[in-house]
């Protein structure tokens, strides 16, 4: 699990240096997830979990293309701000889905996890840089606002996703995956085909890393992490993602967050440990 998590933080990275556009990438990401994928189920000769009752295959595809709308606004996200940033952003996630299954599923939220969302939301203020902002100390331009907003975007589609699949008792998370990148590939492949194709150079070789590494690899591992490790270990381990994507940005772009940004950071990584505990407590 932290393997998986350590990969998917230098995700930003091969996305910068491919130097595509948010859609070319992603579909890239699909198409070579999806074979990278197909090769695991091969090799450990269970192809039959991807073969999915109607009702589950349905869920299956649209939390697929949910996440496939997550990955796009994801990846204009960085664009516009950076891969720490937008990862931060993104990890709200968890805290749309606890809110979604209050107010959808009528599922209990503890005083606990909701002075934890509370402390999120501050510490989300912080590592976004709007302290720096309201200080004077730097001034972000309508770009980095607009990519604060797609990230969000990015953390609203995550979090439909598992929403839509709780009752798809009969799918592996693997399997999901791979339904997710097969939707990906159809739905997205209008738009290499009608702006054409990068051209043949380093590209090719970042935009198939996103998927080998980033999807076929990175969920390979995290997935075998989930099925061997107690929930509460797993709910330490969330943070290993964005902490990854953070130490990344800085070490290879130089871009290194503001002392008030850190503050944010460990109070929403804090945050998301605490919502972790108590779902792992929940479950027993």
């Amino acid at each position: 699990m932290v393997g998986g998590g350590l990969l998917l933080g230098t995700l930003g990275v091969f996305l910068e240096e491919a130097g595509q556009s948010p859609l070319t990438a992603v579909w890239f990401r699909c198409a070579f997830g999806g074979l990278a994928l197909s090769v695991w189920f091969s090799a450990s000769r269970r192809w039959g979990e991807v073969r999915l009752a109607r009702r589950d295959l349905l869920l299956a595809v649209a939390a697929g293309l949910s996440m496939v709308t997550s990955w796009v606004l994801f990846f204009e996200a960085i664009t516009r701000t950076s891969m720490a940033v937008a990862t931060l952003v993104v990890h709200v996630q968890p805290f749309l889905v606890m809110a979604f299954g209050a107010w959808w599923l009528r599922e209990r939220v503890s005083r606990r996890q909701g002075w934890a969302a509370v402390a999120a939301l501050l510490g989300l203020g912080l590592a976004t840089g709007w302290l720096d902002g309201a200080l004077g100390a730097v001034s972000h331009s309508s770009e980095y606002l607009s990519g604060i907003a797609l990230a969000l975007g990015a953390a609203l589609a995550y979090a439909a996703a598992p929403l839509m699949v709780r009752s798809a008792r009969g799918a592996t998370p693997l399997a999901l995956a791979w339904w997710q990148c097969v939707a990906g590939s159809v739905v997205l492949l209008w738009w290499p085909l009608s702006q054409g194709w990068p051209a043949p150079g380093p590209a090719w070789g970042w935009l198939a890393g996103m998927g080998v590494v980033h999807t076929g690899l990175a969920y390979v591992l995290l997935y075998a992490g989930v099925a061997r490790l107690p929930a509460a270990r797993m709910a330490v381990l969330q943070f290993v993602y964005p902490a990854s994507a953070i130490a990344v940005d800085a070490l290879v772009y130089g871009r290194v967050l503001s002392a008030s940004q850190m503050v944010g950071v460990v109070v929403m990584l804090a945050a998301l440990m605490v919502v972790g505990l108590e779902r792992a407590r929940a479950s027993g």
